[in-house]
């Protein structure tokens, strides 16, 4: 007894897994994640050191070339690249692609551990290195926040404030800024008040440095409890400052800084970053999506939580929207759905046409059977729907139903000729179960230099590989268990006492029996023909 036998014999166990299949295909398919993209690793970190003052070749001498030393050490490295420039010394390292995402964060935590060993043989004044290595977070949601007549100061606050807010929605995975102007305190000092005064400048840092520190002053017991001791003498304002005395420790002068230059609270200039939405100076804010989740799902709940937060904002400010990518997913999902369907209808039209009206309905019945089991599989396996798993969906669908065309076919034409519909499938599956499989292998392997490949084209694109090998697999096993059970429940047996029909006696059937016969008797000929073009399209190649 083979699986087709069992299959129809255990009917119940068949059709409650056949419903499960369907009830937990469309229960996966909301819950699966969605994105525009596939999820991509980059295996790059950035070393960024500062020596303030050094020259380029100081710099490449004393800071990058020693650090250069110590990150080649790594096994995992692939290249190394460097900038020096005056006062900074920038190092690009790249891992070899063999290491996944996985492997990255142990990996960055050596190379971080090398650059560390490495501080001690920097010159002094050099500052402690960076290392960057958060480069992988995409921002599917961009947002403006604009205020007309607002200060930047006034939209920071309004834009912290929402900050705060939105990470607290799920699936959140960061929200990070951008266009925001940076504030300082600008002190201009006037050199020639300086000279009449008989005061150096390094007198004047050493007081602005000195001021304003944080520092522990103990406590005081006052009865059963403890007081902390907060000293005075912190920046509470510019005035604050303006007020700040400075003794020269030789002449032991003191005099207000205000009496030696101004101070004033002003944006940095140039800004670093500066963004417009419509010609209004706004501040950005990109949230990016946790691991694994669901692009669509995370839209309307930024979208719900902002029409709650927009009636606590100041009068006029607005938050705008520059891109957001649950919409171009959504789009994305419904042109599925529509070529999904439209592949169905293909199917059973042109299945109609060649084998009759129960058959095409039948197959479609079990392509979408079929897709269905897919997205249960892909959900429990972690593969999200996005550009490359829905392509390789939709290269699918042509293939899925060859398996059950075959197994139906075969079907067909023995309960037409009156045989027992239980030994059709028997012997149909028997015959067929192991071509079946090994196409099925070879249409996998086709993909299979494009899922296994280690360099970034391969992570990008590995889904088309894993969703292909699913979806191929999961219809050969329903084409030899399912397929057989709807066979005999619905494929129509020949009338008793007529002769059975030759299904081989139409026309597109006689041909090709006319044309293999041909090809057979010149078998040289067909060879030679084949060859021929197989030269001819890699010569077009």
């Amino acid at each position: 007894m083979n699986l087709a036998e069992y299959s129809i014999k255990k009917k119940t166990v068949t059709l409650v897994i056949t419903v499960l299949l369907v009830i937990g295909g469309i229960i996966s398919f909301t819950k699966i994640g969605m994105l525009e993209d596939p999820e991509f690793t980059v295996k790059d970190a950035v070393v960024i050191t500062a020596y303030p003052g050094a020259s380029p070749q100081e710099v490449e001498e004393e800071v990058t070339d020693k650090l250069e030393i110590a990150i080649q050490q790594l096994g995992q490295l692939d290249e190394i690249k460097s900038i020096s420039k005056a006062g900074l010394s920038i190092i690009t390292v790249t891992i070899k692609d063999k290491y996944g995402a996985a492997d990255l964060p142990q990996v960055w935590d050596e190379l971080r551990r090398k650059v560390g060993d490495a501080q001690g043989e920097l010159p002094p004044g050099t500052q402690p290195s960076i290392v960057n290595d958060d480069f992988g977070d995409v921002y599917g949601i961009l947002l403006a926040v604009t205020g007309e007549g607002y200060s930047y100061k006034e939209l920071k606050d309004a834009v912290d404030y929402l900050r705060k807010e939105l990470l607290l929605v799920k699936d959140v995975s960061k929200v990070a800024l951008w266009g925001a102007q940076k504030e300082a305190i600008f002190v201009e000092i006037s050199t020639s008040r300086l000279a009449q005064l008989g005061l150096g400048l390094d007198t004047v840092y050493a007081s602005l440095k000195e001021q304003n520190m944080v520092v522990p002053a103990g406590s005081i017991k006052v009865g059963p409890e403890y007081i902390r001791i907060s000293p005075s003498g912190t920046y509470n304002s510019i005035e604050s400052i303006e007020d700040l005395q400075i003794r020269d420790p030789q002449s032991d002068k003191v005099i207000y800084l205000k009496d030696i230059g101004t101070v004033t609270r002003d944006y940095v200039d140039p800004p670093s970053q500066v963004l417009h939405f419509d010609g209004i100076p706004a501040i950005s804010m990109g949230i990016s999506i946790a691991k694994g989740g669901n692009v669509v799902k995370l839209g309307e709940a930024v979208n719900q939580r902002l029409d709650q937060l927009k009636g606590m904002l100041p009068i006029g400010m607005k938050i705008q929207v520059i891109n957001f990518q649950a919409t171009d997913v959504t789009l994305s999902i419904k042109a599925f759905v529509i070529n999904f369907l439209e592949a169905i209808g293909i199917v059973i039209v042109v299945l109609l046409i060649f084998m009759g009206v129960r058959s095409g309905l039948l197959i479609g019945s079990i392509l979408a059977i079929t897709v269905l089991g897919t997205i249960i599989v892909m959900e429990m396996t972690g593969i999200s729907l996005q550009r490359i798993s829905l392509g390789a969906l939709i290269i699918a669908l042509g293939m899925l139903v060859d398996n059950a065309i075959v197994v139906t076919e075969g079907m067909l034409i023995r309960i037409s000729a009156g045989m027992d519909r239980i030994k059709a499938a028997g012997e149909v599956v028997r015959q067929t179960q192991m071509p079946l499989l090994g196409a099925t292998i070879i249409a996998v392997l086709a993909f299979w230099g494009i899922g296994m490949s280690q360099d970034s084209t391969g992570e990008f694109c590995r889904s088309l590989f894993q969703v292909m090998l699913i979806s191929l697999m999961m219809s050969w096993v329903i084409a030899i268990t399912i397929t057989p059970l709807f066979c005999k429940m619905f494929l129509k047996a020949g009338v008793e006492g007529e002769e059975p029909q030759d299904p081989y006696k139409g026309f597109i059937f006689v041909f090709y029996k006319k044309m293999l016969s041909l090809s057979i008797r010149l078998r040289w000929v067909t060879v030679l023909v084949a060859i021929g073009m197989l030269a001819v399209s890699i010569y077009g190649f």
